[in-house]
């Protein structure tokens, strides 16, 4: 196997059009395909009240889509997310 077959091996599809799972990126935390943000990013500023569309104001770099397939991911995988906002908000600096 080459290196080719090692990367894609560390990536996970998640049925999720724009939801990846990298090992190599936040230890296999979802993110948003192409970037390194996770779906409890925009998940976070959605519960803080902001609109799909304001949450791409604040994280120019995504597109809607990917924001609203975001929270689709976070509507099938609540408690998994969950449990990364949990552990992120916990962290020591």
């Amino acid at each position: 196997m080459g290196t080719r077959g090692i990367i894609k091996n560390m990536l996970t599809t998640t049925g999720h059009k724009y939801i990846t799972k990298d090992e190599r990126i936040l230890g296999g935390e979802p993110i948003i395909v192409g970037t390194r943000t996770p779906v409890r990013a925009v998940v976070e500023l959605w519960r803080m009240g902001y609109s799909p569309e304001e949450i791409v104001e604040h994280l120019p770099h995504l597109t809607l889509a990917q924001v609203f397939d975001s929270l689709s991911y976070y509507s099938d995988h609540q408690e998994e997310i969950e449990r990364y906002i949990l552990a992120n908000s916990t962290q020591s600096p």
